[in-house]
């Protein structure tokens, strides 16, 4: 059964299933277009392409019309996991009669949890769904049936990344404004907090954000001035203390909920943006309450439209189990060649490129198809040597971002205990871990954690080959690597766009597929 799921709204995409295997996960963002982009018809074109015939059943995510209207929901509509949440119609796709399926956006993020996980078929497990606005735990029977157990915090993702909009200056006064990139600048924020007791001003304010029913966006931030915080900068350290009191009491609502009532012994599925918080994963997998915890690569709205597809999937088959690979999306697309005047293009050589790196330079590296969700896992990335802070602000200038969000590193997995103590292995960057070594300085925060990558020559041959030859060189199998994107878009996905985006930030070299090219005089 061929089934072609669809995600309307922001972090729109594309997924297909056929007979249990994810055949492609295509985001609208990816190849140099919009951060959290709508569906286009670029998306639905290149779908189209990679499929070989008609579907036999369409899967549309559940979704609301406008940004915070009042308008009818699209299909099933965004919350809801009980009886109304599933729809099943007859319909028509180009002439052949098809099958259309409609399910809950709320239930696109617990199907997506469950279907990529490795749980064994017919597991009971708990899953937590906490993003912007849904923030619940559910359980998922035998069968795959949800139910939903209790709704702990409304808006935790938006409540989260409120602060951040109330103590920037630049953020608007008016009520119904969302940056969706705020969440993950206050995630990194949080490490350069300072212990200490909670005071009086602190405390009001959390209490106030946590306290509110109502859509926290709809809370003006010009009604906000009351509190000291108001514009206060986000750079100050008075804002950093409270931003990690914040996410501590936000993660207490739903660890207390945990310890009380989640006793049955079930693993744990995690869901929703707020499953791309490291802290928070790695409190989870540590906390000790679940024997086991599993967060898709892609836990945000990028994975809904597979989420939607693995519910259809469970609908009419009763099995909600996918083979899967994290590199799901579209291959590279080598539109233009490295003009041989200007660039020294050779192939590629492993131990080649670990000099390179070893010896200071920065390089783009795109290999197969690029990496489903919001993280670079090692064939869309910028990669460098970890070993110096100089390193660690050179690659934020490049990304022309802030100089206090970190560089994250990637590893050989064999060797991930030498380096890093606590969550590892990860393969899909989603846990914070403890750097062991003061050697790996472009990569170790200022609370000295690091979102590591883990890789094994299964996984990822090409990168696995490059550790392998910069450990033979250095005797560190850990590389800097961070995403290949212009500032504001998806992952690059054509040698026309990364020869620009090189030229216009200061790439030292671009390793493509099998090519190794370095612009002539360039150097580490």
């Amino acid at each position: 059964m061929l089934i072609l799921g669809f995600k309307e709204g922001h972090d729109g995409a594309i997924a297909a299933i056929e007979d249990g295997r994810l055949l492609f996960s295509l985001e609208a963002e990816k190849d140099s277009f919009p951060r959290y982009d709508r569906l286009t018809a670029e998306v639905l074109l290149l779908a189209a392409e990679r499929l070989g015939r008609i579907p036999d059943a369409l899967a549309v995510g559940g979704w609301v019309k406008g940004a915070f209207s009042v308008e009818p929901p699209s299909r099933t509509g965004y919350f809801g996991v009980g009886p109304g949440a599933v729809s099943d119609q007859a319909g028509t796709f180009f002439g052949k009669q098809v099958k259309v399926f409609s399910s809950t956006h709320e239930r696109s993020h617990i199907m997506t949890a469950l279907g990529l996980s490795s749980f064994r078929p017919g597991q009971p497990c708990y899953c937590l769904v906490w993003e912007g606005n849904i923030g619940s735990f559910y359980l998922v029977d035998e069968r795959g049936e949800v139910t939903h157990l209790r709704h702990v915090l409304a808006d935790p993702g938006n409540k989260y990344a409120y602060l951040f909009a109330l103590a920037d200056p630049r953020f608007p006064a008016d009520k119904g404004l969302l940056r969706l990139q705020d969440a993950g600048k206050q995630m990194a924020l949080t490490g350069f907090a300072q212990p200490g007791p909670t005071t009086a001003a602190e405390r009001e304010l959390i209490d106030f954000i946590l306290g509110q029913d109502q859509i926290i966006l709809n809370l003006a931030k010009g009604d906000m001035t009351w509190t000291p915080f108001h514009n206060i900068g986000v750079e100050s350290q008075e804002y950093r203390n409270l931003a990690a009191k914040l996410s501590d009491a936000i993660f207490d609502r739903f660890h207390d909920y945990a310890a009380k009532e989640l006793t049955a012994g079930y693993p744990l599925l995690i869901s929703g943006g707020c499953a791309l918080n490291c802290e928070w994963n790695r409190r989870w997998r540590e906390c000790g309450l679940f024997p086991e915890v599993f967060v898709p690569p892609c836990p945000n709205d990028s994975g809904s439209a597979l989420g939607t597809a693995i519910d259809a999937q469970l609908h009419y088959t009763g099995s909600a189990a996918v083979s899967w690979d994290v590199y799901a999306g579209d291959a590279f697309v080598e539109d233009a060649a490295f003009d041989p005047a200007e660039f020294d293009v050779r192939p590629l050589d492993f131990a080649e490129v670990a000099r390179f790196l070893a010896d200071g330079g920065v390089i783009a590296w795109a290999q197969g198809r690029w990496e489903m969700g919001p993280r670079a896992l090692g064939n869309r990335s910028i990669l460098a040597a970890p070993f110096s802070t100089d390193t660690t602000t050179r690659l934020n200038r490049i990304k022309q971002r802030e100089g206090y969000r970190p560089i994250a590193p990637i590893c050989l997995e064999e060797d991930a205990d030498r380096w890093f103590r606590g969550s590892v292995p990860d393969p899909y960057m989603l846990y914070f871990s403890q750097v062991r070594s003061e050697e790996l300085r472009a990569v170790t925060h200022v609370d000295g954690t690091a979102r590591a990558q883990t890789v094994t020559p299964e996984q990822n041959p090409e990168m696995a080959r490059l550790l392998g030859a910069f450990r033979e060189l250095t005797g560190f199998s850990v590389l800097c690597n961070t995403s290949l994107n212009f500032s504001g878009r998806g992952f690059i996905n054509r040698t026309s766009d990364l020869i620009r985006y090189g030229e216009e930030h200061g790439l030292d070299g671009y390793v493509v597929g099998d090519t190794f090219a370095v612009r002539r005089g360039a150097g580490g």
